[in-house]
């Protein structure tokens, strides 16, 4: 279901995910309190993501909802029990982000982004933003703060005739869902992804939790890149959670942990393709 339907983003990426591989049969509801009753290219429109789930059986979510509203969006799918929310939206308050993420604790919901591209398995399914035609099937694994990076990954690879299984935009706010240690867990145990693509940037820590994680449970190959090697402290690039605070979260940082730990971590960004395939 699309959180936001009725939108112009929401209409506009819901048409594109409809068009691409299964999504006619996979995009099935959208929730808009003020518009229940209506229909959308076909989509019946609902009050409630509850109703919407109740109706459709609907057990994932994307959400388009603006900033103000978007962590009471995300709130909404976790009372309803749904099995996946992707909140695309960027630029929600980061104390809205504080309570939606302590509401979580303990639920069966899982959340990617906010602030993200989205999710796609290639010639499947794809619920986001992310252009579909750059994808195709394949057996490499992508995780990346990133969206552009993420594309850029993805285009690297095609060029070398390396497919996905699947590609995951957690986002880069500093309060979000999915990390990459929880992804990269899945592609583990994916026995349709022979290796990973693992995409970061500065700030936080996600990263080295992730390559110490990976040293002693990774039964594949991984390999790194990390955005930002000449950010200054204190400053950001590109989204609210990469930013250098008290000498942390540096890419030297986190290039340094990440290759302690077996990671082969290229500092050129257009050898993100040429270095996964080299392991492979």
């Amino acid at each position: 279901m699309t959180q936001g339907i009725t939108g112009k983003t929401g209409q506009f990426h819901t048409r594109l995910c409809r068009e691409y591989a299964n999504g006619q049969q996979c995009f099935v509801a959208g929730v808009n309190p003020k518009k229940p009753g209506e229909q959308f290219d076909g989509i019946p429109i609902f009050a409630t993501v509850q109703e919407a789930k109740q109706a459709t059986g609907a057990t994932v979510s994307v959400i388009y909802v603006p900033p103000a509203f978007a962590a009471a969006a995300i709130d909404e799918a976790v009372e309803a029990e749904l099995d996946l929310v992707i909140c695309i939206t960027e630029g929600i308050p980061v104390h809205d982000m504080l309570r939606t993420r302590y509401k979580m604790e303990g639920r069966k919901t899982r959340l990617i982004g906010p602030n993200c591209p989205g999710i796609i398995t290639p010639d499947e399914i794809k619920i986001g933003i992310m252009p579909g035609y750059i994808h195709k099937k394949g057996r490499v694994g992508v995780v990346s703060r990133s969206g552009t990076l993420t594309y850029e990954a993805v285009a690297q690879l095609m060029a070398l005739g390396l497919g996905q299984s699947t590609c995951v935009g957690i986002g880069g706010d500093p309060i979000n869902g999915l990390k990459h240690r929880y992804v990269m867990e899945l592609f583990n145990e994916d026995a349709e992804t022979d290796a990973v693509l693992m995409v970061g940037e500065i700030g936080g820590t996600d990263e080295e939790d992730c390559a110490r994680w990976i040293k002693d449970n990774m039964k594949k190959p991984v390999v790194g890149f990390i955005a930002g090697l000449a950010a200054p402290p204190g400053k950001r690039m590109g989204h609210a959670g990469a930013i250098i605070a008290g000498g942390q979260g540096t890419a030297q940082g986190k290039i340094a942990v990440m290759e302690e730990c077996g990671i082969r971590v290229t500092r050129n960004p257009a050898e993100m393709g040429k270095l996964l395939k080299s392991v492979l």
